[in-house]
């Protein structure tokens, strides 16, 4: 695929992300409108006045949603990269038992995972702890990161990294110059799905974070059903803001010419 059409690609899904928005935009910026004017019949900018309220809670929320989805996708990273490694480019017993339990969370409803567990992070005091969020986010996240990066690691030959070894790089020279290189549009794009996952999490949330840790799900959801409409679209905008930030960021990093050693491709 050459560089326009690459560009081009990127250019429509960017629109097809942002114009859903347009009316949440105009939205946020009423103050009364009724069916069935194309446009508001009053404008104004009390829903984003409360945005920046302090009462309305969106500052803490929206710093708590981007540390834990941050800190997610870190461990998610540690844990995931090599676990997905050794799945793709390894023969073991059990391992079969090991692709299926990954997919038991993202297969089973996540209500139903939390409950399981909910007495257990009582139990070690986890409950209503940014540590206790973390870890239940892990949960849905870390099954992504592997099935990503073990597509990954399916198609990556591991010549250069023994050629590597062979002229006297250590193991952190060999995967920050060969391996990491090799992987990175995978592990971009795995790192995309962990962050977005983290970043929405909303029931998982809400039952082990007991409502001490404020994120912004919490503070949008009880407004999708209410009668402010303008406070719930100037929050959506809040909420949707840096979810499309890394997506764009990860669209211009794989608009630009990149391949996976042994096939990942041209992008």
């Amino acid at each position: 695929m050459n560089k326009s059409w690459r560009w081009l690609a990127v250019i429509i899904i960017i629109v097809a992300v942002l114009a859903p928005l347009i009316p949440q935009l105009i939205w946020s910026f009423t103050f009364r409108w009724y069916f069935p004017s194309l446009l508001p019949g009053v404008w104004g900018t009390q829903a984003w006045e409360y945005v920046f309220s302090k009462s309305s809670r969106v500052g803490e929320g929206l710093i708590n949603s981007l540390n834990l989805a941050l800190v997610t996708s870190l461990f998610s990273i540690a844990v995931g990269l090599p676990a997905a490694r050794a799945l793709a480019l390894y023969e073991f017993r059990g391992k079969s038992l090991v692709e299926w339990l990954l997919m038991v969370p993202i297969i089973v409803p996540g209500i139903v995972v939390i409950m399981g567990i909910h007495i257990l992070f009582i139990r070690y005091r986890l409950t209503g702890t940014f540590l206790g969020v973390m870890l239940i986010h892990l949960i849905p996240c870390i099954p992504y990161m592997i099935l990503v990066m073990s597509g990954v690691f399916a198609n990556y030959g591991t010549a250069l990294e023994d050629t590597a070894r062979t002229l006297g790089a250590s193991s952190l020279q060999t995967f920050w110059y060969v391996t990491l290189p090799g992987i990175l549009p995978g592990l971009l794009v795995a790192t995309m799905f962990t962050f977005l996952i983290s970043w929405s999490q909303y029931v998982t949330t809400f039952l082990i974070g007991g409502g001490r840790i404020i994120t912004l799900p919490l503070v949008l959801f009880p407004f999708i059903g209410g009668a402010n409409h303008a406070a719930a679209a100037a929050i959506s905008l809040v909420f949707v803001a840096p979810a499309l930030a890394v997506l764009i960021f990860i669209s211009r990093s794989l608009a630009t010419e990149s391949s996976i050693m042994g096939g990942f491709g041209r992008l």
